[in-house]
């Protein structure tokens, strides 16, 4: 497995869970908005350092005890074929596994589940469902994208959805639109943009809104979660 980076400690990422999040390299989306361009892009992934997965399980021997979950994000971890495997040697040494994804893998993400493999999901729902091809071209299927969306909610395991929300991309319209798509959900997270080396460099010029205007919309959808929550 191709790691691109690990942090050690996190105690926000794994809900309930101490947690460290490993970064695995590869992705099958581009968004403009990204500030993971290092492990994304082509051109920066051949210049970026590997973390060498052998140190990577000692890490998590040695933090045995003292760790209960690893969050395997990226990137997109889905994109690569051997995730499986790689999530099977974690949960034989004993930890909780999150997996964040943009669920355009809804085959893999049904396996992971089916064999008990995850214990919590965090699945990015980037825009409402027509208009994922204004942004994302190529091998990119929204109707894999619903099928993420059902197969998660059709579920025992816990998840959560959640959108970046960005100006210029954004309005209030387009989060009621996930709303309706994503719904019976019972989690929905808004995250705030940061502008910080985006791969489209012009995303870093955008301010981000205001903690007012998203906690207004959050607001107006709460009614529709059990859990709905502005970061």
């Amino acid at each position: 497995m191709k790691i691109g980076g690990l942090q050690k400690t996190t105690l926000i990422d794994f809900p309930g869970r101490i947690a460290a999040t490993v970064f695995l390299i590869g992705c099958n989306f581009s968004c403009p908005w990204c500030y993971s361009s290092e492990i994304v892009l082509p051109e920066k992934i051949k210049n970026h350092p590997i973390f060498p997965e052998k140190e990577f399980f000692k890490f998590l021997k040695e933090r045995k005890g003292l760790l209960e979950g690893i969050v395997v994000c990226g990137g997109e971890p889905t994109s690569n074929k051997d995730l499986p495997v790689f999530i099977k040697k974690i949960k034989k040494m004993g930890y909780f596994v999150k997996l964040d994804t943009n669920g355009s893998n809804p085959k893999m993400l049904g396996e992971l589940i089916k064999k008990k493999l995850i214990n919590y999901v965090a699945m990015d729902v980037k825009l409402p469902k027509d208009r994922y091809g204004e942004i994302f071209r190529g091998n990119i299927k929204v109707e894999d994208i619903e099928k993420s969306i059902k197969i998660l909610n059709n579920s025992n395991i816990d998840f959560e959805f959640r959108t970046t929300i960005v100006p210029t991309i954004h309005q209030k319209k387009d989060i009621l639109e996930i709303v309706r798509w994503i719904s019976p959900a019972k989690k929905y997270f808004l995250q705030n943009f940061r502008a910080e080396k985006t791969i489209n460099p012009a995303f870093i010029e955008i301010r981000p809104y205001s903690q007012e205007w998203l906690l207004d919309i959050q607001k107006t959808i709460a009614p529709f979660f059990e859990i709905c929550q502005v970061r």
